[in-house]
């Protein structure tokens, strides 16, 4: 490795955890953190999972030492940004395989692994050993979801693989199989989904009983598309 991709490693390194630490605030509550998921999947992808797992270690020690954030901080990203690059390197550059890693390593390991150590390090009470897997799967798919959008947008107008190149990181050609096209129409309807509670909730401060209901709508409407699209091409194919 030349001195200049270890500089550019180095640099990209902390640009994300500089990232990481800024946004990861943004529509957090105790046990969902959906930025985070957003950077574990991009570090992930862009870099490898040693990387990713070094990215998401950083952010984590620095939101609990300067944010007080609990220990969820780390156990609420490493396994699944260190499952994420480890799928997407498997799988052969499948951008799904490093969304699905996400939610698995983070969404379903980290959330059982976050009982023992907020029971027992923390003394959080009240705790069952499957208490953080709704929010933490809620978040991964949010912010998964912004990933997928995100680097499957840089993959096909070829930026992905270029700054994947720079980087030293293994390359793969672009996928566009039935699966992920439908991965990808549903993470636009997590996407609108989390646009409506921003603007909603947070920012028009709206508390009428249809404000509730139109996240879900759009993400349904979503969801509809994506097995609808999932149908039209399987029978086109028969």
């Amino acid at each position: 490795m030349d001195n200049k991709m270890k500089l550019l490693k180095m640099t990209t390194t902390g640009l994300l955890i500089a990232i990481g630490v800024v946004i990861s605030p943004l529509l957090r509550v105790e046990g969902m953190c959906p930025m985070a998921h957003l950077i574990n999947i991009t570090a992930a992808v862009l870099m490898g999972p040693w990387y990713a797992l070094l990215i998401a270690t950083i952010i984590g020690i620095i939101r609990m030492t300067t944010m007080g954030i609990p220990p969820l901080a780390l156990t609420g990203a490493v396994f699944g940004a260190f499952l994420s690059g480890m799928l997407y390197r498997l799988s052969h550059g499948k951008l799904i395989a490093a969304f699905l890693g996400e939610v698995i390593g983070t969404g379903i390991i980290g959330a059982i692994v976050s009982y023992p150590v907020m029971y027992y390090l923390v003394g959080r009470s009240g705790l069952t050993w499957f208490f953080y897997i709704p929010s933490f799967i809620a978040g991964t798919l949010i912010g998964g979801s912004l990933a997928f959008v995100f680097l499957r947008s840089l993959a096909h107008n070829g930026q992905l693989s270029s700054m994947q190149e720079a980087l030293g990181t293994h390359t793969y050609p672009v996928s566009s199989d039935l699966l992920s096209n439908c991965v990808g129409i549903m993470a636009f309807g997590f996407i609108a989904y989390l646009v409506s509670v921003v603007l909603l909730k947070m920012l028009l401060k709206i508390t009428a009983p249809w404000a509730k209901v139109v996240p879900f709508a759009l993400l349904g409407i979503f969801l509809i598309m994506a097995l609808g699209y999932f149908a039209k091409e399987r029978l086109a194919t028969k």
